[in-house]
């Protein structure tokens, strides 16, 4: 290379760099990009992208979107991104990944170049070790962040994009962008800010439906089905007034609306991968296909749509100032994760029961295992506490984990669950039950009737508006539960109720254990083991199970001399209560069997709440409808 060659690349190169580590600006692109989305190629799975970018001569960095709202973590799944090409003018334009940043895409626009040609290809997962599966032959889950390019150095939402997507024949889609335009199978949707359309997502499929959950409403709001066959499609009446009815109970809960309308995208679905996931004016969500046909197993899952519902008020409008970021590259923070999911998590529950979703019994017995869990199966709070958990969607990113309850993980959810639980009750009990969490939630959602934007908060504000619910040291009483080595377990009895074990599981704790098609000794043996192949998943840390020497992923082949049955191993555990007959397991890991004992002298275990002699019952005002 010539030495004028090789300066004018080095010279390239280093202004295509210091177009990368530029931040994004409060300054407007110019023009509008556009996008189109492929969605036929059922066969492989695979989404293919085109766009077309307004640029002007000169270094120019493309970002593929890496912290994903929702999944708090930088998790774009930049792996599955293939065949990358970039033109204009109809010539190839060399790009190069930035070394230190793979999500940024560097080049240079040629002179005379206005407009970018962008291509590539996302290959979906094929097979549950991949990732969650989003394509099938009867549905698919867009999710845009997947899809599409954005130039750097500027918010997202100062960036104009128009989408199209071609989706298979006949298939109806759900979402909450507009339609422009529609030929065919094709449908072009109005042009938003890129921040609103990765917000946006879709559910599309074969065999589809939309229930109005809201009559007559200036707002609307609408439960958009996707199933594997049309027979789970159908509901009964009474299951349509539940949902319709969880509207209506989130509107007297927070008093505002954060959306011109709202879509719940609602897969049922044994083929396409589960999921829970909040946006400002819809979410998506994945269960089993029988939610409405097998109404009474499915409980367990009932809680899924209030959650992401809340979401709308608490992480979408209402967002931590730490995860409100100008763009979708630039790092967030998951300090308030307590309040963010914790207290989510809290409403999700409330909103079930007040809905009709849950029984009041369903939410007690939920409840029941929550408090459980966190009374002796996460010993792990003996070393970390309930803020260093909000860390773990960057530290494990969700992945599986050799012991839970030691390791702890995303915590945040269910022991901040807890921790808004012991707030309610303090609240009512300061103000002689004429005050509750519900007035923090009106003043503190509820503002702003018909506003959208972000609305960013930090923990004194937090403080301040429970102070103006009722006077008291909140900072202290929300330290002392999130920061302390120890799981945050007296609002139950605040509220009027304790833990209480039997030897027989509660309806609820039984359509769990059906769900994960597995028998749950946490609160005995310390364990689970697969009804399916006896292989044992969660060991509690010190338990003793753990004591005896199993380890998650052993598999149970015998039990006192004969083929291992949970049946079996239930009876060894009610004929030990005299210590006389130690229980006797013969264990395989891997290529190594052995034979364990447990002296386990307390029969069997399973939570259930008592109420409290005396006691206001506060956790049955929490529950009942408003």
């Amino acid at each position: 290379m010539r030495l004028s060659t090789l300066a004018a690349a080095l010279l390239s190169l280093s202004s295509m760099a210091q177009a990368q580590t530029a931040p994004p600006q409060d300054v407007a692109y110019p023009g509008t990009l556009t996008l189109t989305v492929d969605a036929t190629d059922l066969a492989h799975r695979v989404f293919h992208a085109t766009q077309t970018i307004p640029v002007r001569p000169g270094p120019l960095t493309l970002l593929y979107p890496q912290w994903i709202p929702g999944n708090h973590s930088p998790s774009g799944p930049i792996n599955r991104v293939a065949g990358l090409k970039i033109s204009g003018n109809g010539q190839r334009i060399d790009w190069r990944r930035d070394p230190l940043d793979v999500y940024a895409f560097r080049l240079v626009v040629p002179d005379g170049v206005s407009e970018l040609q962008v291509g590539f290809d996302v290959l979906t997962p094929t097979a549950g070790e991949q990732g969650r599966i989003t394509m099938t032959q009867d549905m698919l889950n867009l999710q845009w962040n997947q899809v599409a390019l954005y130039p750097a150095g500027h918010y997202a939402r100062r960036v104009q994009i128009a989408p199209t997507v071609k989706y298979p024949a006949g298939w109806q889609a759900g979402t909450a962008l507009e339609v422009a335009a529609r030929d065919g199978d094709t449908v072009r949707y109005r042009p938003v800010p890129f921040d609103v359309l990765l917000d946006s997502p879709v559910y599309a499929g074969r065999y589809f439906k939309q229930v109005d959950l809201d009559p007559g409403a200036k707002v609307p709001v609408r439960l958009n089905i996707v199933a594997d066959d049309p027979k789970y499609l159908e509901a009964k009446p009474e299951q349509i007034a539940a949902h319709r009815k969880l509207v209506d109970q989130a509107y007297k809960l927070f008093g505002a609306r954060h959306y011109d309308h709202y879509d719940f995208l609602f897969s049922l679905s044994d083929q396409m991968g589960g999921n829970g996931l909040e946006h400002q004016r819809s979410s998506e969500n994945g269960v089993g296909p029988e939610y409405f046909t097998d109404w009474d197993k499915n409980a367990p899952d009932r809680d899924l749509l209030p959650h992401e519902f809340t979401h709308s008020w608490n992480g979408k409008y209402r967002r931590p100032a730490d995860l409100a970021t100008p763009s979708f590259n630039v790092p967030m923070s998951d300090t308030l994760l307590w309040v963010y999911e914790g207290q989510t998590q809290y409403w999700g529950v409330v909103l079930a029961a007040r809905s009709g979703l849950w029984t009041a019994e369903q939410a007690r017995d939920a409840l029941a295992l929550t408090v459980a869990t966190y009374s002796n199966d996460r010993p792990g709070f003996a070393w970390r506490n309930v803020q260093d958990t909000t860390f773990d969607p960057i530290i494990n990113a969700r992945k599986p984990q050799a012991y839970r309850s030691w390791q702890l993980s995303e915590d945040y959810y269910s022991a901040g669950q807890l921790i808004w639980l012991a707030v309610d009750a303090k609240l009512r009990a300061l103000s002689g039950d004429k005050r509750s969490l519900d007035d923090f939630a009106k003043a503190f959602f509820g503002v702003n009737d018909g506003d959208w934007d972000v609305n960013p908060y930090d923990f004194d504000e937090v403080v301040r508006t429970l102070d103006g619910v009722v006077k008291h040291d909140w900072a202290s009483f929300l330290r002392e539960r999130v920061d302390a080595n120890a799981a945050p377990l007296d609002g139950l009895a605040g509220s009027g109720w304790k833990l209480v074990y039997t030897d027989t599981p509660s309806a609820y704790h039984k359509t769990v254990q059906g769900d994960r098609k597995s028998a749950d000794y946490s609160a005995s043996l310390g364990m689970t083991v697969s009804n399916k192949d006896a292989t044992v998943g969660g060991v509690r840390w010190d338990g003793p199970a753990f004591d005896a020497g199993i380890a998650p992923g052993s598999t149970l082949l015998a039990i006192n001399g004969y083929a291992f049955e949970n049946e079996r191993l239930e009876d060894a555990i009610k004929a030990n209560r005299d210590g006389q007959r130690p229980i006797e397991l013969v264990v395989k890991h891997g290529e190594v069997v052995k034979t364990v004992r447990l002296d386990y002298r307390d029969g069997l275990k399973y939570p259930h709440l008592e109420r409290i002699a005396g006691m206001p019952d506060r956790l049955s005002k929490i529950y009942a409808p408003k």
